[in-house]
């Protein structure tokens, strides 16, 4: 790490790596430069296909996905899953979950292939899941899970040529595998790389090394502006662009310049709309087409209304003297400006998903979209029906089209709940009034509580599993911060600066140890208010982190108060833990089989006094009729003493003395 003492004299290193394929792979990628992956991709395809084969075996059937996820299943044993942590042997044994990520995979895609093995397959892929979870949970080596488990790229052969390298991490963000994103292992590697504990080798882009400085208690240690690549700094510095964003469009909203002139305030709004664009089209130039999402979508449109009100805003300007026309445009453009206003306050949402709440409501709102798709698709098709149907009615009219405004509105009117029958009785009577009635029965009846239906059933999925949605969400930020493909972290509207005052005048003369300098030195500079509190922040961090290493506790660990007295117990030695251990339930093992088991235990000591039995009488007079014999005379004693001992006054000596004879 290059520290804020050490700038000008620290050589620097090319630390650009371009993005091959970020769809799958969510970490920066450079095939001409990362080294072979650790282990060949064939052995990494032997192992998954050993897995797959075990979970054929272990799964032959279509089971309940619950008999699966349960705790203590009885099918994914802790027999099995020692069974599947020795796929790899002792030599491969770190890539066994990214594997069974990858047998997931594959059987998801059978089950789309092989409909009438789907639900079969979806099982399988349910327990290659389970099994890469608790693989990961029995791990007590956090070093070696996280470094070589979980964040340690490895390929697959796909038509003999290797796969893209990812690791254990990126495929289960790619897959949406909850069960994986909510283990205790994974979750903790995520936070460390949120926090910023692990972070990329400068020189192998693919190892993630611990941060030196993490138990550093110096505080200029941590001042460096290499530390801009933490997700959660670049987080903070997003949430606090997007305020200020938002501040300088309530400005300019607020203040109208009727004379159409620009003033500070819209000139910054316009400014830091071009560093937004920008940095979307870099991403989307890297990325490709898999960029394209709900949120990319969303910003673009918000960017194309403000782009249009800056350029009729120009358009205004350049009138000159005509102030009918220039007070035309700069009107329409303060409508544009206007009409974007909840397109900002929504923005904000995109950044404020860290937080549990916003997180959550954005999953759903997500999956709502996401399925409102199926009804907007029916919608469409229904739309065009009726209106081709009113657009002939309307041409046998006077062979004109004269009523398409009146239709369409009236159209869209009903599907907003709203239908006015008004215009329609006289609109080539009676049809035109009975096909809006149907329209308007199958648009508000079917269509809409398809909708509401569809809408139902997304919300009670998520929020079921609204806790483990978000730590997907949060897995996902998370990712998304540590793929950025620069380690010169120039954020929105930031980039401007590194576009027009660091690439284009130096970038393409100066040397490059040189070239990193200058670009460290601007990022501190920027970054200079926020850098003095992390470097505070952390330098208290690494004061947490010495007390917990002191206690021989892991780095995170938080001191409860009821952690704060617990030293002083000793639950063994007063006896508690022995009163404890006697009293507490079963919880492996059900009742009923517990109480199975003690019978089967039964029925056994019966047959093997059963089996002497019979031995003693095909024998005739031998060990087991001895045995016999001696068991008898006992009894008769036994009932004798007990005669003796109930009634010692009338016939309980004779009783007595009677077992003695026998």
């Amino acid at each position: 790490m290059v520290r804020w003492r050490e700038l000008f004299n620290a050589d620097g290193h090319d630390r650009r790596h371009r993005m091959q394929d970020e769809f799958r792979s969510l970490l920066p990628t450079r095939r001409d430069t990362l080294p072979p992956p650790p282990i060949p991709p064939k052995d990494v395809t032997k192992v998954a296909l050993r897995l797959k084969h075990q979970l054929e075996q272990v799964v032959p059937c279509e089971l309940e996905e619950a008999l699966i996820t349960k705790p203590h299943s009885h099918i994914i044993t802790r027999e099995v899953v020692q069974t599947a942590k020795e796929a790899g042997g002792k030599d491969h044994r770190a890539c066994v979950v990214y594997c069974l990520l990858v047998v997931k995979r594959w059987f998801k895609q059978q089950a789309l292939v092989e409909l009438w093995d789907a639900d079969l397959h979806d099982v399988r892929a349910t327990a290659a899941e389970q099994l890469a979870k608790l693989i990961i949970e029995s791990e007590e080596d956090t070093d070696y899970l996280m470094e070589e488990v979980l964040l340690k790229r490895y390929s697959i052969l796909v038509n003999n040529e290797p796969s893209v390298p990812a690791n254990a991490i990126e495929r289960a963000v790619d897959l949406h595998a909850l069960t994986v994103i909510g283990s205790s292992g994974y979750q903790k590697c995520i936070s460390y790389l949120w926090r910023g504990w692990l972070v990329q080798d400068d020189e192998d882009p693919s190892r993630f090394v611990n941060y030196d400085n993490k138990t550093n208690t110096d505080y200029w240690s941590h001042l460096d502006p290499d530390r801009m690549r933490v997700p959660r700094y670049q987080n903070l510095v997003q949430i606090a662009i997007s305020i200020i964003f938002l501040g300088l469009y309530t400005g300019a909203i607020n203040t109208v310049n009727a004379d159409g002139d620009l003033d500070i305030v819209e000139g910054l709004l316009y400014i830091f709309t071009l560093g937004f664009i920008c940095d979307e089209a870099s991403k989307l130039w890297k990325v490709g087409r898999y960029y394209i999402g709900f949120w990319n979508v969303f910003n673009t449109t918000l960017y194309a209304m403000l782009t249009t009100s800056f350029i009729l805003r120009l358009v205004a300007y350049g009138r000159g003297s005509d102030l009918e026309m220039r007070g035309h445009y700069n009107k329409l453009s303060y409508n544009f400006l206007a009409f974007t206003a909840p397109m900002f306050w929504m923005r904000l949402l995109l950044y404020l998903d860290t937080f549990r709440f916003f997180g959550a409501m954005l999953v759903v709102l997500k999956v709502m979209m996401r399925e409102s798709l199926i009804f907007f698709a029916l919608l469409v098709v229904v739309l065009i029906g009726f209106l081709q149907a009113f657009i002939g009615m309307d041409l046998n009219e006077d062979n004109q089209i004269q009523d398409m405004g009146f239709v369409i509105q009236a159209m869209l009117n009903a599907v907003m709940q709203s239908p006015e029958f008004d215009g329609f009785d006289v609109f080539a009577p009676p049809f035109g009034l009975i096909l809006y009635y149907i329209f308007t029965f199958v648009v508000m009846v079917i269509l809409l509580n398809i909708l509401i239906a569809l809408y139902n059933s997304a919300y009670e999925d998520i929020t079921e599993n609204a806790i483990d949605e978000y730590m997907a969400l949060f897995s996902q930020k998370t990712m998304q911060f540590v793929r950025a493909p620069d380690e010169n972290v120039f954020i929105a509207p930031f980039n401007l600066l590194e576009m027009f005052l660091l690439v284009l005048p130096f970038e393409w003369w100066l040397p490059q140890s040189t070239y990193n300098r200058l670009n460290d030195f601007v990022m501190g500079l920027i970054y200079s208010p926020l850098l003095v509190a992390t470097a505070f922040l952390e330098t208290r961090q690494a004061h947490k982190v010495k007390f917990n290493r002191k206690r021989g506790e892991e780095d995170d660990d938080v001191l409860h108060e009821w952690e704060q007295v617990l030293h002083e117990c000793d639950f063994e030695a007063d006896g508690w833990d022995k009163k404890v251990q006697s009293t507490r339930p079963n919880v492996e093992v059900d009742t009923a089989v517990l109480e199975v088991r003690a019978l089967r235990e039964e029925v056994g000591e019966l047959k093997e006094l059963l089996l002497k039995v019979t031995q003693g009488d095909k024998g005739g007079v031998g060990w087991g009729s001895d045995t016999l014999r001696d068991s008898q005379v006992k009894d008769r004693g036994d009932d004798g003493a007990k005669g003796k001992a109930d009634d010692s006054a009338e016939g309980g000596q004779a009783g007595g003395d009677a077992g003695g004879d026998e």
